[in-house]
């Protein structure tokens, strides 16, 4: 048997015919009936530009209905899907291509020429977001038949970064993703009556395995967005039965008065991850549209790890149960806590990753015996197995869901002239989640001007990290050991962005 998790994805489609699968401005722009000849096709393409089993291919493009063919063409032809976000820099780009070593890259037009210098061996072709580009230009005529792939082979290779050091790639294999989307499918009820309104990017899990595969493996129409317009999403609405958002997109849509129980009517249910939803934020959206949003928790290394009840409680604050065939402990040092006692939360089961991109050393670093992944988020777990989250073991920010990590913005702000040290944190936002503060202390005699250090970084950091406050001051508070007190300064700063 195939374990390439595509041809489960191709069996259904087989039996839909030319039911619409993605659906811009009330235009189908694919069909589950041109699954199998476009991607045969587009694997052909890949296959004629150097791409084979097991050869990775980054990708950083805009999204569309020709970026989702990709990704399924390159699961086609066995190859490791490689996404990265589009608001990567050159500089931060030429370590993904380093460490990846790709076969192949696709980027958007305007970076061919700065993406070929970086690119090494790897063949550079481009795809716009209306199709445009030389990826598809020149298809083949003939196409290739589906990779057979085990279930232990890589799929994607998704970059996720630590508190210190560079990057990690996270390696998922085929049973990494068929395990979670299969257990996602019967745990939320999707069905091919549903229809899902996507408003997330398809460079990360939740956008790309836990929305897009979801609908492919339910035969589920999908309402596709290049963006979130949340005026445009509630008038939607009336067409469609589930939505997937991170925080950002609930916080959003409360700000629009049509907003009400009778534009949901049709909908059944509205899902949250990414980052922490506000208690408050939950508490008004039931207010307002009688519906409760069902918050889960999930990791790049894991994929979903837990999810509020379908049917049931869905209690804000919390991140729900773990997923069936998933085995979830708390521990604190080398003991399992008690039931309600804070501790690391650690995971296993078909959905965890198999270690880091030629990272051995921090593979095993990450792991327990018997299987064990160490998430680093603090949690506690009730007794009927409730999991809430309290914190981060690692200084982690989340803003509009996506992870930001301290030390990378700290390094590149050590760097600019007068600086002697910083510290980023995250605090309340009532928008994005959490907002990026940066605290700086000059060095002696030099003055540090906030606009100075926002123009310093805007070549070094794509947008979403820069801070989006710049304190300057005498000195960062630190312990005993000298370490810096960074619980100090979230609370000293956690009013910054009210109201």
């Amino acid at each position: 048997m195939n374990g390439n998790f595509l041809s489960r994805f191709l069996s259904v489609a087989a039996t839909l015919g030319n039911k619409p699968l993605l659906i811009e401005d009330g235009r189908t722009v694919l069909s589950f009936a041109e699954i199998e000849p476009r991607t045969a096709q587009l694997a052909a393409r890949l296959q004629a530009l150097g791409g084979a089993p097991g050869e990775r291919i980054v990708v950083q493009v805009e999204k569309s209905a020709q970026n989702v063919l990709l990704y399924l063409s390159a699961q086609r032809l066995g190859m490791v899907y490689v996404p990265l976000n589009t608001a990567y820099t050159a500089g931060e780009l030429e370590y993904f291509l380093g460490d990846a070593e790709p076969a192949i890259v696709v980027c958007r037009p305007a970076d061919e020429a700065s993406v070929a210098v970086l690119a090494g061996r790897a063949k550079v072709v481009t795809l716009g977001e209306n199709g445009d580009g030389s990826l598809l230009a020149d298809l083949p005529e003939t196409g290739v038949p589906l990779a057979m792939r085990s279930g232990e082979d890589l799929a994607a290779i998704l970059y996720t970064s630590g508190t210190t050091g560079r990057s990690k790639g996270a390696m998922l294999s085929h049973r990494n993703l068929l395990s979670n989307a299969e257990t996602l499918h019967d745990l939320w009820r999707w069905s091919a009556d549903d229809v899902l309104i996507h408003v997330l990017p398809i460079y990360h899990v939740h956008g790309l395995f836990v929305a897009l595969h979801g609908a492919l493996l339910a035969g589920a129409s999908v309402l596709f967005h290049k963006g979130f317009d949340p005026a445009k999403v509630i008038a939607q609405f009336a067409q469609a039965s589930v939505m997937m958002g991170v925080p950002t997109h609930y916080t959003r849509l409360l700000g629009q008065p049509e907003l009400t129980p009778d534009a949901c009517a049709t909908m059944r249910l509205f899902i949250s991850g990414s980052a922490p939803l506000l208690a408050e934020v939950h508490d008004r959206f039931a207010e307002r549209t009688g519906h409760r949003i069902l918050e889960r928790y999930g990791m790049t290394e894991t994929g979903m790890i837990t999810s509020n009840p379908y049917d049931g409680e869905r209690l804000a604050g919390t991140v729900g149960y773990p997923l069936p065939g998933e085995d979830v402990r708390i521990r604190e040092a080398d003991r399992e806590v008690a039931r309600g006692e804070p501790g690391v939360l650690e995971v296993r089961g078909p959905n965890v990753f198999s270690g880091y991109w030629k990272k051995p050393e921090k593979t095993a670093e990450e792991f327990r015996e018997g299987g064990w992944f160490v998430t680093g988020d603090i949690a506690t777990m009730a007794p009927d197995g409730r999991i809430t989250l309290v914190g981060r073991a690692k200084d982690l920010i989340i803003a509009g869901g996506l992870n930001i990590y301290p030390k990378e913005i700290e390094e590149a702000i050590d760097a600019l002239p007068g600086v002697e040290e910083s510290a980023v944190i995250g605090v309340p936002h009532p928008d994005l989640g959490e907002g990026v503060v940066a605290v700086i202390v000059p060095q002696k005699g030099a003055q540090v001007d906030p606009a100075a250090i926002v123009a310093g970084l805007q070549d070094q950091l794509a947008r979403f990290k820069q801070p989006r406050h710049i304190a300057v001051v005498e000195a960062l508070p630190r312990n005993a050991m000298g370490k810096v007190q960074k619980a100090e300064l979230r609370k000293a700063y956690a009013g910054l962005f009210a109201g």
